[in-house]
């Protein structure tokens, strides 16, 4: 997936409330961008970080600037847009690309499912095959080199979507829950039990009743997010 505007470096002055950020362009100018992540971003919203932002002209919007990525040095970034993983996701899905999920007919986004009228990330459906109900969730935290995690923060709803998707396993359906792992400095995942036990102990419960895990890496440059290769689940 492109970026639709060509990104710009800035360097981060602050974030607050949440979808707020004022940076610094490299001309000196100050700017305040939109970011597209309501999580905490713990270790990736420090001042004086140096960040990727994408411009825009749209008159209908009243920033015109949206924070995209955090450099980390080495050629290394992390994708803090918590909007790309499924826009990206859909592109690779319909094109029978993601590993592990490939040989469906169709994809539909964004399916109520289940008994709450909850919402699915993706329906893969396909003749002759288990329909597929399939969750997605950026993973950003990184506190071991090497090491990708989540959540970075207690997530109930993270539980209640492992909890669907066990009821959705035992009626007979395949349920994956997907981590797109958007940092280029990592090559593993684990789910960070002591910032959330009650999702760690959600999810062991999970794959007891039939979900899957799938944990895939991305390749980011300020030019384009994509999708990578698998990564192994660590305990």
């Amino acid at each position: 997936m492109r970026f639709q505007t060509p990104l710009v470096p800035a360097v981060l002055i602050r974030r607050y409330k949440r979808f707020l950020a004022d940076c610094r362009l490299e001309d000196g100018r100050e700017v305040t961008a939109h970011c597209a992540n309501p999580g905490s971003m713990l270790g990736l919203a420090e001042p004086g970080m140096r960040i990727w932002l994408e411009p825009n002209d749209d008159a209908r919007k009243k920033l015109k600037f949206g924070w995209r990525l955090v450099e980390h040095g080495d050629g290394h970034f992390t994708g803090v847009d918590t909007g790309v993983p499924n826009r990206m996701l859909r592109e690779v899905l319909e094109a029978g690309a993601v590993p592990g999920l490939t040989g469906y007919d169709a994809v539909r986004p964004e399916v109520k499912y289940g008994a709450q009228g909850s919402r699915i990330d993706f329906l893969l459906i396909g003749q002759g095959r288990r329909d597929a109900y399939v969750e997605v969730k950026s993973v950003t935290l990184s506190r071991q080199p090497g090491l990708a995690e989540f959540p970075d923060s207690v997530t109930k709803r993270g539980t209640k979507h492992l909890e669907e998707l066990a009821a959705m396993a035992q009626a007979g359906a395949r349920a994956v829950m997907l981590y797109l792992v958007q940092r280029t400095d990592c090559d593993r995942f684990a789910l960070a039990a002591d910032i959330d036990p009650a999702y760690a102990d959600a999810h062991a419960r999970a794959t007891a009743k039939g979900v899957e895990t799938l944990c895939l890496a991305t390749q980011i440059t300020p030019r384009a997010i994509t999708l990578g290769p698998p990564l192994p689940h660590v305990a």
